[in-house]
């Protein structure tokens, strides 16, 4: 998908994503799926892969291939918080990256409301914030401009106008009443839920503290969804028993990710 639950078919997204961020070169269509790209990587039709926050060669299914993979790939780069895993003994390069309890930032969790978190403990050592390692790297390739931040509330902003770019009611997602956050704002916001609508005008000046007036809304209380004719669509399914069934002398089936998969 696109930045901010935009739709990568949908012509209006991508124009108002490429339209916002002034970038001239947009995909086409969805990229690989986790699968499909270590497929690719095997056959040498993927020969960069930069791995963050995640250790395939544990997670994914078929680990004899992912491996085979990796061991193909003319470039392996991995950013994780520990110092050897099964995925970094493939890695050409390793970035150490901070770890949950080091991280700046906020997280939304699934009933989509957003909190501020805040570092308990300083990134050890030379580690960095996944959003500091991209920069940089964004920097070298020659679009530091666009990627000159220097604090996470900057980055929040910028996406939360992206959530309201030509939106007009049309998405879920709008956090544009955000997006003039100053840093001591950021940094003294209180869990909210999304979506929310303003109920006053925030006084978004950098010196002050007060936070804008907002209000949750339940989704799709009007009947109106995110849909082109705003109507619900339901996909009914035929219900299949599971092949292996419980029994008193086993009464629990094990489900792996790799199986799950």
């Amino acid at each position: 998908m696109l930045a901010a639950h935009m739709d990568l078919e949908n012509p209006e997204h991508i124009s108002a994503v490429k339209t916002y961020w002034n970038a001239p070169v947009m995909p086409k269509g969805q990229g690989l799926k986790a699968v499909d790209l270590f497929n690719a990587i095997e056959s040498g039709k993927v020969k960069f892969v930069w791995i963050m926050g995640t250790n395939p060669v544990v997670s994914m299914p078929n680990r004899g291939q992912v491996e085979r993979a990796l061991s193909k790939c003319d470039m392996v780069v991995v950013s994780d918080i520990v110092e050897s895993n099964d995925t970094l003994n493939y890695a050409h390069i390793a970035l150490p990256a901070s770890g949950w309890s080091e991280k700046d930032g906020t997280v939304t969790n699934s009933e989509r409301r957003i909190s501020r978190q805040r570092g308990i403990l300083p990134p050890p050592g030379s580690a960095k914030h996944d959003w500091q390692i991209l920069c940089e790297v964004a920097g070298k390739m020659g679009f530091g401009e666009a990627f000159n931040f220097t604090h996470p509330s900057q980055i929040f902003c910028e996406y939360a106008g992206l959530t309201g770019y030509q939106n007009n009611g049309k998405r879920q997602l709008d956090l544009s009443p955000l997006q003039a956050l100053s840093e001591a704002q950021y940094n003294g916001l209180s869990p909210l839920q999304w979506p929310f609508q303003a109920v006053t005008k925030a006084e978004n000046t950098a010196s002050s503290n007060s936070q804008p007036s907002l209000t949750s809304k339940r989704p799709f209380e009007d009947k109106q969804f995110s849909t082109p004719n705003a109507k619900a669509r339901l996909i009914p399914v035929t219900y299949k028993a599971p092949l292996q069934v419980t029994s008193d002398a086993y009464p629990f089936v094990v489900n792996s990710g790799r199986a799950r998969d």
